[in-house]
């Protein structure tokens, strides 16, 4: 077959327009749709259910105020991902407006050649009477333009534009990589969610610059194909013309751009391994001068600057890319709960959920902690008081008794205000401070003893009440912290299962 041959049977193959899924496809489809539905609804019931007050605690404790920060939360975040979702629709309607077209993202820096070569197919394509259509994007909506589109040794592309190539093939040109605006990267980034497959295009002076893979990987992880095109594969040697040197433009050898080739390939999959992607993705390098196919008129000029081999390349790329496509409303709400809502959840959320567990802990610790120390208090403060109060009241044993209560309530109430009055805690009983002696005692060395232990039973059982009430207080949250964690790490799995059945 020769050149002209094959570039017409790989024009004719990449414009015609793309088959979309069977019946049985459109239902299958229909059903992950509904399943990955499924599981954003059951996972926000969980987060709207979790984390209620709990009674027992007052507003101003700092375990009900971390309570109820981790339910806002859970309420922003919520709030948070419908709007991320709704921020992804210009893609998604860039998307239907070519579903029956491939769409190819080209990508690379903003010197890489990205228009030369897009441009050029757009000629190869309108020269075998095949239509071609160019259009830029404007506040989300496809604005359709006569003119190709723009090259040059700087940035050119403020925006994201393209063509259309025959029925079946879409080329998105994109800002560089390290765009002069920040807008550029953003605009970017946005749309390359529509993208079927993409062309990884680097200049022959630095090939392959795999940092650059850095900014495909998250649409790497979607099994998105990836071709890599070394472009500007050419150089400028002198040859005598007429007996005058002149400077003439040449392809680089055949064995040069091999070597190139698999430079970019070996580093390429190491990259791809590093970033945990399946190598899968990844096809084998091509190396092209679209400069030297332009300047080298002949029957050979397309072999010779590797427009051929590009030809075949392009549709090793766009078998998984239509595969990808035919998937693809699953794929964008499947990566949208994938990395906008699991990942929140995992960043933001289970952090927080974690802490106010550990928070929790400590808290039942110092609960106990706090109970010795109100003994320790209450003992020192109540029971030198004690030889006064009885020599008032030694011969009348009752008042005795009403008087070193009081004496003990007051102290107990203190010490609790003091250790535990971020806690709802309920009027101190009567019997609760109440100081029982021994029906008789001998002497004022026994009474004084009999007291002694009295205080000490009392407080003993006052605190002991208090803490356990307090700790009791806790288990609410506990308990809705461990059903909260356990509901995440169930939806996160279930999320995982349906992602493995929607690419398997």
């Amino acid at each position: 077959m020769n050149a002209m041959a094959g570039e017409q049977q790989f024009l004719a193959h990449a414009g015609g327009g793309s088959a979309g899924p069977d019946r049985a496809g459109m239902a299958q489809l229909h059903s992950q749709l509904q399943q990955l539905q499924a599981w954003q609804t059951q996972l926000q019931q969980g987060l709207g259910s979790a984390l209620a007050p709990t009674p027992g605690l007052q507003a101003s404790h700092p375990l009900a105020q971390q309570t109820q920060a981790l339910h806002q939360q859970c309420q922003d975040l919520q709030a948070r991902w419908a709007q991320q979702w709704s921020a992804l629709q210009p893609a998604r309607s860039l998307a239907q407006d070519f579903e029956q077209r491939v769409i190819l993202l080209v990508f690379g820096k903003f010197n890489a050649g990205k228009s030369s070569l897009c441009n050029f197919l757009a000629e190869r394509f309108a020269a075998q009477g095949q239509p071609v259509r160019f259009f830029h994007l404007a506040d989300g909506a496809v604005v359709e333009s006569d003119e190709p589109l723009r090259e040059g040794a700087t940035e050119t592309t403020a925006r994201l534009q393209g063509l259309c190539l025959g029925t079946g093939l879409v080329l998105l040109d994109t800002p560089g990589l390290h765009s002069v605006t920040p807008e550029n990267a953003a605009l970017t980034q946005r749309f390359t969610e529509s993208a079927d497959g993409l062309l990884w295009l680097s200049s022959s002076t630095s090939p392959g610059q795999v940092q650059e893979l850095d900014e495909l990987a998250r649409e790497l992880r979607r099994n998105k194909p990836l071709l890599p095109v070394i472009t500007r594969s050419d150089l400028i040697e002198e040859d005598e013309v007429d007996g005058e040197i002149q400077k003439c433009l040449r392809n680089k050898t055949p064995a040069n751009r091999a070597l190139q080739e698999a430079d970019v390939q070996t580093r390429a999959q190491d990259k791809l391994r590093q970033l945990a992607i399946d190598a899968a993705v990844l096809k084998h390098p091509v190396s092209i001068s679209v400069h030297a196919a332009r300047s080298q008129p002949g029957p050979n000029a397309l072999a010779d600057a590797g427009l051929l081999r590009l030809y075949t390349a392009i549709t090793e790329v766009l078998a998984p890319a239509q595969a990808y496509k035919q998937r693809k409303p699953a794929e964008v709400l499947l990566h949208h709960l994938e990395e906008n809502v699991q990942g929140a959840i995992e960043a933001e959320l289970l952090p927080e959920l974690q802490d106010l567990q550990r928070a929790l802990a400590q808290e039942q610790e110092r609960l106990q902690q706090s109970k010795a120390a109100m003994l320790r208090a209450a003992w020192r403060r109540t029971i030198p008081a004690l030889p006064g109060v009885l020599e008032r009241y030694a011969d009348r044993l009752p008042v005795l008794s009403a008087e070193v209560a009081a004496l003990v309530r007051a102290e107990i109430s203190e010490q609790l205000q003091g250790h535990l009055g971020g806690y709802v805690l309920s009027e101190l009983p009567t019997e609760a401070a109440a100081v029982v002696l021994p029906a008789a005692i001998a002497g004022p060395d026994a009474l004084y003893a009999a007291l002694q232990n009295a205080v000490r039973v009392q407080i003993e059982a006052a605190f002991s009440a208090a803490v356990d009430a307090c700790s009791h207080a806790l288990e609410p949250v506990l308990v809705q912290t461990e059903k909260m964690q356990a509901h995440l790490r169930q939806c996160a799995q279930d999320l995982q299962d349906l992602g493995t059945a929607l690419r398997a």
